[in-house]
């Protein structure tokens, strides 16, 4: 680890602020900024790797980026590919160099011989022809710590090629998402980013391990492998129980009311009632206490059991009111609930944006975008923000300058293609 930077003034930038209540922000002695002074270089691209970095860059390390002279060709998605590169690349440094060349590889040595962290997830054939296996580097750089991002732990499956609907469907995840006959995957690159949370979080105990030890160690994400703890609930069910449960659209109800209904003004709302009180609570309000004085509904089983001839009464109930007076309602008495929202009625959620809900990054195109910041607070602070980003190879110079690299080594190491890429 380097020593950490120093900055004129009395605190760095980007500092977070807090009064010390929750949701206000002011002035603060300083940001929470534990990774402040360790380097990590990412070559990466799609999701998982990208995101590892991203979490890293949160919590303060320098994230230095390596990409080829045309660019990472993530920049170039559309569609819902679009908002990969400059989602899970923001507040990155972005060097360009030509890994084909000598005088590019030369380069990735002497950027790693001043790195904490390499982040990557490339295939090991491809890695080797770059210069940077990851058993070659640990030999080379033993405080190196080395994150893997890849498709498959070492096994029989290791050297397949993996993407996030494909260890769904491995593992039964989209099973359990779809009814019977029809596996959906989940609708959002949910293995990516947690495999990459993974690599974040496998990266920090082993930067604690190395302030005893001194030496870096060589770690592997697996794609399956994260996608694997995220079905262990049903497997473990299998295992205790000798049953493989249903998909999750077909399953058998553990409570009462656990549905989504329609109001009168035609929106759909999920409403959950799983404790005795919250059963209480939602008949009163919806003047059903017909429900409440029936004998064959004072025990829970029998309330769950009977969901059949219940479920439609309380969807007839919800149907002739308005949502908003009745959410206002759900809220006071404390029932479960939820509107069904699209991802983009998100910037209009109060809690979202609340200070500090959301962090604003700058394009190199001019354009901006808001994008959720880290789901935890830090004294009751969300982290200020992912940062800008960077347009292709805007730092080169800065750092290889700074690794003793002259102009034309520069060039050399970068590429032909730079002023295209530009």
């Amino acid at each position: 680890m380097r020593e950490p930077e120093t900055w004129d003034g009395e605190r760095p930038p980007e500092a977070a602020t807090c009064s010390g209540k929750t949701g206000e922000r002011t002035d603060m002695d300083h940001a929470f900024r534990p990774l402040d002074g360790v380097r990590v270089v990412e070559m990466s691209h799609m999701i998982m790797g990208p995101s590892c970095g991203l979490f890293l860059g949160f919590l303060g390390a320098e994230v230095i980026k390596v990409e080829p002279p045309e660019g990472d060709k993530t920049r170039h998605l559309t569609g819902m590919g679009s908002p990969f590169f400059p989602l899970f690349n923001r507040g990155k440094k972005s060097v360009q160099l030509d890994l084909k060349t000598g005088e590019g590889r030369d380069a990735l040595n002497r950027l790693l011989a001043t790195a904490d962290v390499f982040v990557e997830n490339f295939r090991d054939a491809s890695l080797a022809k770059m210069d940077a296996d990851p058993e070659d580097l640990q030999a080379r750089f033993p405080r190196l710590i080395i994150a893997s991002h890849k498709g498959f732990l070492h096994g029989p499956y290791q050297d397949r090629t993996a993407l996030d609907e494909v260890v769904q469907m491995m593992t039964g995840l989209a099973y359990m998402t779809g009814p019977t006959g029809r596996p959906l995957r989940v609708g959002s690159s949910a293995n990516d980013i947690m495999g990459g949370l993974f690599g974040a979080f496998s990266v920090l105990a082993a930067l604690m391990e190395r302030k005893e030890t001194g030496k870096g160690r060589s770690l592997r994400v697996g794609l399956f492998e994260n996608c694997l703890l995220l079905v262990a609930q049903h497997m473990v069910q299998f295992e205790l129980e000798g049953t493989s449960p249903p998909p999750m659209p077909e399953r058998t109800f553990s409570w009462p009311v656990y549905d989504i209904f329609e109001t009168a003004d035609r929106r759909q709302i999920f409403v959950g009632a799983v404790t005795e009180g919250q059963w209480a609570s939602l008949c009163k309000l919806l003047e059903l206490d017909v429900l409440l004085s029936d004998e064959r509904l004072q025990k829970r089983m029998d309330q769950i059991d009977a969901r059949s001839w219940t479920v439609p009464i309380f969807a007839e109930a919800i149907a002739g009111r308005e949502a908003g007076p009745l959410l206002e309602a759900f809220e006071r008495v404390g029932i479960p609930y939820a509107p069904i929202a699209q991802p983009a009625d998100m910037y209009d959620d109060p809690h979202v944006m609340r200070p500090g809900g959301l962090a604003a990054s700058a394009m190199p195109d001019g354009r901006s975008f808001r994008a959720p910041s880290l789901p935890f607070e830090v004294d009751g602070v969300m982290l200020s923000g992912g940062g800008d980003l960077a347009a292709v190879g805007q730092d080169t110079e800065a750092v290889l300058k700074g690794l003793g690299l002259d102009d034309e080594e520069i060039a050399a190491a970068r590429g032909p293609l730079r002023a295209e890429a530009a």
